[in-house]
């Protein structure tokens, strides 16, 4: 009997490639929607600088450079649920495209006005639409298209970008007015919006869908990011005001989040440097200031994104306004020629307070408006931009009227506190019966 012995192949196995993991491609989206996002602060943020500069050239009272920047703010809002339905019907990468051309057109033209109405035609009326296209409902839409897990941190991080482009902004904008004088920060602000367009053409995609991609954490049945078909823009926005003003729910959202613009981007962000250059403090330095706000809030986003995904945010939204209302009635005695710790102490906190807001009121309307959640924080977010209209405009009147704007600021912390209640007010909606079989 011969035995047979097969021979053993004690050569090593060829060895396996390792396949390099990329990143979810939710995140590229997310990162071009931070750089749109921070153009579209940054552009915001030019008036509050330019507010002296144009007061000095053309003698035009603080009041009616005020009302220009109300428009601007009017239309950031009202734009803002049209422009979140527009991205339903057309899309995203079209939509913020448009507005970028928008901003630099606007911008652009400035440098060529003799007359009030030709800034309120500009700055308030281009601008206001271009950067209301990109306001906080493109973060809604982003975000409730691309994400199921970290939605709250995302939506935090993004909401966070407008303080970012202020950051970066507000410096350069102010050196350069005080150096060139105020048209070649508006002819930067143009370049700049421009710039961002090629990136968002390439880069931004509507849907998950389109790529063959699931949003980011959905799981095989879940529909998140697949393509839909929707209504016309403009009559969806509308029809969604339509049903959801019927609900308690939103007129406690939109009356604090009204008190929240008037505080923050009517008031604070269009007079503190001005109201600083009236104690004696340059406006450089003023300007840094309020760029500081802009660190802090970056921080203070994104945390206030983490913690929404784990408090409830009724709880934070009267935190938030409760606090800063108290800050706001004691930032008149901590004005002065140069910048004392308790201003930075000021400065820090309003920091991390300044849109914190903004990732539990996207949850709230998430939860209480479902599949139209966007569109109902569209409307949310215009209320929003009234306040913050209603702020820069009846404050620069203040100023005019008194001399300072020692009373617009206890007037922004009382209302603060009727934020804080309205919030508390709001109640979770009643939980859906599950159908017996």
């Amino acid at each position: 009997m011969t035995e047979i012995r097969l021979a053993e192949n004690t050569s090593p196995p060829p060895p396996q490639r390792r396949t390099r993991r990329l990143p979810h491609p939710a995140w590229t989206v997310a990162a071009v929607g931070f750089v749109a996002l921070i153009g579209a602060a940054a552009f915001r943020s030019v008036p509050s600088v330019l507010m002296d500069p144009l007061h000095e050239e053309f003698g035009w009272s603080h009041g009616t450079i005020g009302a220009a920047v109300s428009v601007n703010m009017l239309l950031y809002g009202v734009i803002s649920p049209f422009a979140a339905a527009l991205m339903d019907r057309f899309g995203i990468r079209r939509v913020v495209s448009c507005a970028l051309v928008l901003v630099a057109a606007g911008s652009g033209l400035t440098v060529f006005m003799t007359r009030p109405w030709q800034l309120m035609a500009t700055w308030g009326l281009l601008v206001g639409v271009g950067v209301g296209s990109m306001s906080m409902p493109f973060v809604a839409t982003l975000t409730g298209r691309w994400f199921v897990r970290h939605r709250g941190l995302v939506t935090g991080v993004l909401t966070a970008a407008g303080a970012t482009g202020q950051l970066v902004f507000l410096p350069l904008i102010s050196a350069l007015a005080r150096d060139h004088g105020w048209r070649v920060p508006a002819l930067v602000v143009a370049a700049t919006a421009l710039a961002v367009v090629p990136l968002v053409v390439v880069c931004l995609r509507d849907y998950p869908s389109d790529i063959g991609r699931r949003a980011y954490g959905a799981g095989p049945d879940d529909e998140t990011g697949n393509r839909t078909v929707a209504a016309g823009g403009a009559m969806r926005a509308v029809t969604v005001l339509a049903e959801v003003v019927r609900r308690p729910v939103f007129w406690l959202l939109a009356g604090g989040f009204a008190i929240c613009g008037a505080s923050t981007n009517g008031l604070v962000g269009t007079h503190f440097v001005s109201a600083a250059h009236d104690h004696g403090m340059p406006p450089t330095t003023a300007a840094g200031l309020l760029a500081t706000v802009g660190i802090f809030d970056v921080a203070g986003t994104i945390a206030s994104g983490w913690l929404t995904d784990r408090i409830g945010s009724r709880y934070l939204l009267t935190a938030y306004y409760a606090l800063r209302g108290l800050s706001l009635l004691v930032l008149p005695a901590l004005f002065a020629p140069d910048v004392r710790p308790s201003m930075w102490m000021f400065i820090v906190f309003y920091g991390l307070d300044w849109i914190a807001t903004v990732p539990p009121t996207v949850a709230l309307c998430r939860t209480h408006f479902g599949a139209d959640g966007a569109i109902a924080f569209g409307w949310v977010f215009a209320s929003h931009q009234i306040g913050a209209a209603i702020a820069a405009a009846g404050a620069g009147v203040i100023r005019d009227l008194q001399g300072n704007y020692q009373l617009a600021w206890y007037l922004a912390g009382g209302l603060c506190a009727v934020a804080a209640v309205l919030s508390l007010s709001i109640r979770q909606p009643p939980s859906r019966p599950v159908p017996t079989q």
